[in-house]
């Protein structure tokens, strides 16, 4: 193992001697020159008047390029906004032609091909070019058919005749004599006559 060797701890709380700044040093070495002194602070009120010159020409140039960016962005907003509603109208239109066509095909078995429309997932019969899969949905729709087979269409056959009001007594106004308002009608009468 090598020897380790001590090292020197400074003391932290012993004041430093400032060094002096070699400029502090030079100026000693140099006497005080007034015109000097003088022409270096004309060229630097020079260098100054000179930047805020070219301050004063370049903030009309930023201004100009903020407006720009801004009316940039709100076009860029504004056709985002386009975009995104145009994408709704025709996600609205393909939903719509999707039920149409579910309706179609569901009109032959269903009673109500709007329930055929409504309980099922319209989004999943189009494809990513916009056309319907109506084979996927005639299988759907025969799904459909076997789980709710009250919504099927009634079977069409012989009807039974509808019964008819006008047709009897009752109907139009004529009356048989027999009929309990009548019977009752002439109990009242013989009772006030006294049995006659």
């Amino acid at each position: 193992m090598p020897e380790e060797t001590p090292t020197e701890q400074v003391d932290e709380q012993q004041p430093q001697e400032p060094e002096t700044a070699p400029e502090a040093e030079g100026a000693e070495e140099e006497p005080f020159d007034a015109d000097r002194a003088k022409k270096a602070i004309n060229k630097k009120n020079a260098e100054n008047k000179s930047l805020r010159d070219r301050l004063k020409e370049l903030e009309p140039l930023a201004r100009k390029a903020k407006e720009l960016e801004d009316a940039q962005k709100s076009e860029q907003e504004r056709l985002s906004e386009q975009l995104t509603a145009q994408q709704e109208k025709a996600a609205k239109a393909i939903r719509t032609a999707v039920a149409s066509k579910v309706e179609a095909l569901a009109a032959k078995d269903f009673a109500d091909p709007e329930d055929a429309a409504g309980a099922l997932d319209l989004s999943g019969y189009v494809d990513d070019d916009g056309a319907i899969d109506t084979n996927a949905i005639k299988s759907d729709l025969a799904d459909l058919l076997k789980r709710k087979p009250h919504w099927a269409k009634a079977p069409e056959g012989p009807r039974s005749p509808r019964p008819d009001r006008t047709q009897g007594s009752s109907g139009n106004g004529n009356r048989t004599p027999n009929s309990p308002a009548e019977e009752f009608a002439g109990f009242m009468k013989r009772a006030l006559h006294g049995g006659r």
